[in-house]
């Protein structure tokens, strides 16, 4: 078995990992019910590469993400950092003994759990009353929480990540930077986070939680990293993943940089504006450096984006944007649990298995060696035969980061795509080889094509937990059909409606990502480099001396020039 550690670091980070967990825990759930889908019962996925089976001091087994969260103090709610499956630690005494004087005690009270958590309890549904002592006064019977009122709370209450997470995690796994509460706006650049993190034991501490999942690895193939590069996190990421790579050189590292939409709605000054921009080009440029591989991932507007017209997005809302990019993460991942077929049989559920390695290999390993890629979505992806819209298959993927360019012709563009619980006409599900010949007929018919293209492909579709949000528009079906008719009285639509979704996702190293490159580093020229920049003092504050910060805008350099389209050479030279 070859094993993934995942890490996420960040507020937003970390709302992205809850619904990617969720996902996993729905499909370890629907594996195991007689009433599910035959497609989730034989899914062909290895989740033990994810999960790990541990064991209480009580002797009871334990199956639990290997994950390490990292985020503020005080961002866990009414969630405990040791989890709910192993022993608490005993509360310390804390009388003073040689103090003789009378002794106040302040206590403040417990976060009350959302209605969501309290149906996780031990008995599977807890009353409201129980939770808040207030009908036991009365003596009357415990009402039953309905699924629509979670999800209704959920949809007007999300304050913390753990809100709607429904998995019970590892002690060693959730780790609150002792000193830093959650105040957005005092942790807003890459300085802050540098600042933060020197001078602590954060940084042993988190190796230590880091050091034991992958020790308990048997053959570890790569560390998936989710950082909030919104701010401060980014500084954090970078020193975490600077001791990754002294300790563990040999293991990749795949970096999700992601970007809360929420944080573009408010207007700044020119003097933030240009705080932003140095953030966003130094951030790039040193996470870029610490990974093998790195997928950007936040448009300033997620709900006016291509890539939400099926979907009903409220931007505000880190709980929705973050399902669509965990969505996404989600089904770019599954080549990487694939069960592999034996040498002389073919799987009927998955083809186009592929570790992190291979991931890397082919996207970052080729002639032009640059590791920053597009992550585009189709969520959920139309029928394979739909013509109704008139544009084929591949033009229903939309990247999720700004300044992309456009019907870009590339010819040494390399990618990834994965299909899963794809449909055909009549909404029946497309067997692999079906998946395959789309595919194939959409390349065909297409102006450009890729130099290289892997496809991965799976007949289980993306399964829609209970705490998912309701983002799905009123003509996606329950089993994520394309309607042609939109259900009246239904604007938006959620876990109670859509059971699960058939979703594609494509990873590519394309000239496309060449208008996000040159911005950051025309940023960092304009603002921090160039003589008389208006920024310098500020990146001189975050502990950044000159040569470093033009080392910085070597590294953003060196990835616009390995893009750049190769010159073209007339034949009259010669």
């Amino acid at each position: 078995m070859r094993e993934i550690v995942t890490i996420q670091v960040g507020s937003y980070a970390n709302y992205i990992g809850s619904h990617f967990w969720n996902f996993q825990d729905e499909l370890l759930g629907l594996a195991e019910s007689p009433e599910s889908d035959e497609v989730f019962k034989n899914h062909s996925l290895d989740m033990d590469v994810l999960y790990r089976t541990g064991e209480t001091q009580q002797g009871l087994l334990t199956y639990t993400p290997r994950v390490v969260s990292v985020n503020f103090q005080g961002s866990l709610g009414s969630v405990s950092s040791r989890g709910s499956l192993y022993d608490q630690i005993p509360a310390k005494n804390m009388d003073v003994m040689t103090w003789t004087g009378r002794v106040i005690t302040h206590e403040s009270e417990p976060l009350r759990r959302n209605l969501f958590l309290q149906s996780l309890s031990e008995d599977g549904q807890e009353s409201v009353g129980k939770a808040n002592d207030l009908d036991n006064v009365n003596n009357n019977p415990p009402a039953e929480i309905q699924d629509k009122d979670i999800v209704e709370c959920l949809e007007s209450d999300v304050q913390y990540w753990t809100d709607f997470s429904k998995v019970h995690y590892h002690p060693q796994s959730l780790y609150e930077l002792s000193g830093l509460w959650a105040d957005i706006q005092e942790f807003d650049n890459y300085g802050l986070g540098k600042e933060a993190f020197c001078g602590h034991q954060h940084g042993e501490e988190i190796d230590d939680r880091l050091r034991f999942f992958v020790e308990d690895c048997d053959h570890i193939q790569g560390i998936q990293c989710i950082v909030d590069d919104s701010g401060g996190f980014s500084g954090v990421s970078a020193m975490f993943l600077e001791s990754i790579a002294d300790e563990y050189p040999n293991v990749p590292v795949l970096l999700y940089n992601a970007r809360n939409p929420s944080l573009h709605m408010d207007s700044k000054g020119r003097k933030q504006a240009i705080s932003h921009n140095l953030h966003d080009a130094v951030s790039f440029s040193r996470l870029s450096e610490l990974c093998k591989l790195i997928i950007p991932v936040g448009l300033p507007s997620l709900s006016g984006s291509r890539a939400s017209q099926f979907l009903r997005i409220k931007d505000e809302k880190p709980y929705h944007s973050s399902a669509v990019y965990a969505s996404a993460m989600h089904s770019f991942s599954l080549p990487f649990r694939m069960k592999q077929s034996g040498p002389s049989a073919e799987s009927i559920y998955t083809s186009g298995a592929l570790d992190m390695y291979g991931t890397v290999q082919i996207l970052a390993g080729q002639m032009r060696q640059n590791m920053v890629t597009i992550l585009d979505v189709a969520m959920p992806a139309p029928s394979l035969s739909d013509r109704a819209q008139q544009q084929s298959f591949l033009g229903n993927l939309q990247p999720l980061i700004p300044d992309i360019a456009e019907d870009v012709e590339d010819f040494h563009a390399v990618e990834t795509m994965n299909i899963h619980g794809a449909v055909t006409s009549g909404n029946q599900r497309a067997s692999i080889d079906e998946v395959k010949d789309a595919v194939e007929s959409a390349y065909n018919n297409s102006v450009t094509r890729p130099k290289f293209s892997h496809l991965s492909a799976s007949t289980c579709p993306l399964p829609i937990p209970l705490p998912f949000p309701m983002i799905f528009r009123d003509m996606v079906g329950q089993h994520g059909e394309l309607l042609e008719t939109p259900i009246s009285g239904s604007s938006s639509r959620g876990s109670i409606e859509v059971h699960s979704i058939p979703m594609a996702t494509r990873l590519r190293s394309s000239t496309a990502v060449l208008p996000f490159l040159e911005r950051k580093l025309g940023n960092l020229r304009r603002f921090g480099i160039e003589r008389g920049a208006i920024g310098a003092p500020l990146l001189q504050s975050w502990g950044f001396g000159k040569e470093e910060v033009e080392d910085m805008g070597e590294v953003l350099s060196k990835m616009v020039t390995t893009l750049k389209p190769y010159p073209q050479y007339s034949s009259e030279s010669d």
